[in-house]
C-alpha cells in the first residue's frame, strides 16, 4: 500500500530525464516533480517532457511539489498550478502553510493563510486534485498539534498533509506527532537527518522509520513514500537509499 518514491529536488542539478533515469533504474515507482526547478508553473513543454519519459520508464507522478505558501500576494495564482499538475498527471499538489512558523505568527496572518490554503483546495478541487500540506519548521506545520489546528480550520475534505522527522526531533517524539496527524497523512519525505541537520544514510534511523512505516501502513490506504534528501547530494546514492526504502516498507509489513 506504500509505493516508494524520488521527490525531484533530492536531484535538482540533474536534467528531468536523468532524474526519471535513476529512479527508474532504483526501482522506485513514483516522482515527485518540483516547481523550483524540474517542472515550473505554466510550463507545458518540460511538463509533456516529463510525462513522456515517465512512460518511457514506467513511473508516475504522484504529485506536484509546489512553493504555493497562501499567502495574499499569491491569491488567484493556484489556477495555474493545478493545471500543470494536471499536465503531469498528478493527483495531489504539496503547498506550505505560509512563511511564520505557529508561534510567531500574528492572528490576522493566520487567517490570511487559512484563507489561501482553502481558496487553493476549491481550485484543485475544480481540477480534481487533492492538496497536502508540507510539514516543515517556519510555517504553520512546524508541530503536529498545529497542523491540526490548521486542518480543522480550512475544513476541505480534498485537503491533507504530508510528514517527514522534526529536524532535531528524537524518535519518540517525532513518531508521536505522527499518530496525531495520522489520518491526514497522503505522503511521507523520507530522509534521515541525525543530530540536527546532518545528512545520513536511511539505515541511520531505521528504527524510526520501520515504526513510521507500520503506522501508516495500518491506515489500509494507498500512501507515497518519498526519497528528499541524500548524502551529499550524490545522485550515485539513490540506488541503494532506494533499496533501504523498499526494505524498511516490506520490514514494517507496509
Amino acid at each position: 500500500m506504500i509505493r516508494p518514491g524520488l521527490c525531484s529536488v533530492t536531484l535538482r542539478r540533474l536534467d528531468a530525464e536523468e532524474v526519471i533515469r535513476r529512479a527508474a533504474a532504483a526501482g522506485l515507482e513514483v516522482i515527485e516533480w518540483g516547481a523550483d526547478v524540474h517542472v515550473r508553473p505554466g510550463d507545458e513543454w518540460a511538463a509533456d517532457r516529463v510525462v513522456e519519459a515517465m512512460g518511457r520508464h514506467g513511473l508516475a507522478c504522484d504529485s506536484y511539489g509546489s512553493y504555493f505558501r497562501a499567502t495574499p500576494a499569491e491569491s488567484g495564482k493556484f489556477g495555474e498550478i493545478a493545471a500543470t499538475a494536471v499536465r503531469l498527471g498528478a493527483s495531489r499538489v504539496r503547498v506550505w502553510a505560509g512563511k511564520a512558523g505557529s508561534a510567531d505568527v500574528d492572528p490576522e496572518e493566520r487567517q490570511q493563510v487559512v484563507a489561501g490554503l482553502r481558496e487553493a483546495a476549491d481550485v484543485a478541487a475544480g481540477h480534481g486534485l487533492e492538496v497536502a500540506l508540507e510539514f516543515h519548521g517556519g510555517t504553520l506545520t512546524d508541530t503536529a498539534e498545529s497542523t491540526v489546528q490548521v486542518l480543522e480550520e480550512v475544513g476541505r475534505a480534498n485537503l491533507g498533509t504530508y510528514w517527514q522527522p522534526p529536524q532535531d526531533l528524537p524518535d519518540g517524539p517525532a513518531l508521536a506527532g505522527l499518530e496525531k496527524v495520522l489520518d491526514q497523512v497522503r505522503a511521507v519525505h523520507v530522509f534521515s537527518w541525525w543530530p540536527s541537520n546532518e545528512r545520513r544514510p536511511l539505515t541511520a534511523r531505521t528504527d524510526l522509520w520501520q515504526k513510521a512505516f507500520a503506522l501508516l501502513g495500518s491506515l489500509d490506504r494507498p500512501l507515497d513514500a518519498l526519497l528528499e534528501f541524500v548524502p551529499d547530494n550524490d545522485p550515485e546514492l539513490i540506488a541503494g537509499e532506494a533499496d533501504s526504502l523498499r526494505k524498511m516498507i516490506d520490514g514494517a509489513g507496509a
